[in-house]
């Protein structure tokens, strides 16, 4: 069963269609990386599979359960979602990556282990104490990825993260998105970045106009496209 399928999802905006019939598998433990220019309905995609926005027609399903108005915080329960720009609270560090913790009720002395592995993650121990709103960009989305993979969930969602960020904070994201990957986390990317889907992808996808035109392993999609679409994008030569 995988882990997220997605059904003929469409989804329009002032009468715009933004999504054309997306259908597709994610599978449990995947890194897979959704790639395409701006405006090729990304963003929409994955803000759907959050549970986010509804889809206009068609069908989410996690774990087999279909994702409704009703079930959605349930399943949000177990959806971690990091957007390209951080929200942070004014507060240390700690505390901001504690939050969600502290909602779900877990006890201080769980509280404090985990969130002092989640900051190691992201290297960012030394920084515990800083108040939030005082760091650098690339900081501040350490955080805030910090923040999600504290509380363990199953399925990591990521628009952008590492956009206009330097490669030092690049690398340190890339690397702790691999880890959860290795745990068996099943990530969901979404980048601009293709030498990004490259690197840490297990597959791509491309979404181009809002529809999918290839998805494969990493190494067929950049090495052997079945759509020469892709390739055009690949080389940067593809004309929106």
């Amino acid at each position: 069963m995988a882990h997220v399928a997605l059904r003929s999802v469409r989804k329009s905006y002032s009468e715009k269609e933004i999504l054309k019939g997306i259908s597709m598998d994610i599978q449990r433990g995947e890194l897979i990386s959704i790639v395409g220019p701006s405006g090729s309905g990304k963003t929409t995609l994955l803000r759907i599979i959050d549970g986010l926005v509804p889809p206009d027609s068609g069908e989410i399903r996690i774990d087999g359960n279909r994702l409704t108005k009703e079930n959605a915080p349930t399943i949000r329960a177990r959806v971690g979602m990091v957007f390209q720009k951080p929200l942070l609270f004014d507060a240390s560090v700690y505390d901001n990556v504690a939050l969600s913790l502290k909602f779900r009720g877990v006890p201080n002395d769980l509280i404090r282990k985990k969130v002092e592995e989640a900051l190691d993650l992201v290297k960012l121990k030394d920084l515990a104490k800083r108040n939030a709103l005082t760091l650098s960009g690339g900081e501040a989305q350490r955080v805030a990825l910090a923040r999600t993979l504290v509380y363990d969930p199953d399925l990591i969602l990521l628009d952008e993260p590492t956009a206009n960020l330097d490669p030092a904070n690049v690398q340190i994201i890339e690397r702790a998105l691999t880890k959860a990957n290795v745990e068996m986390k099943t990530v969901v990317l979404v980048t601009h970045n293709i030498f990004q889907a490259r690197r840490i992808a297990k597959r791509v996808a491309l979404l181009l106009d809002g529809a999918v035109i290839e998805i494969q392993d990493t190494e067929s999609f950049f090495n052997r496209p079945l759509d020469p679409r892709t390739r055009l994008f690949i080389d940067g030569d593809l004309v929106y």
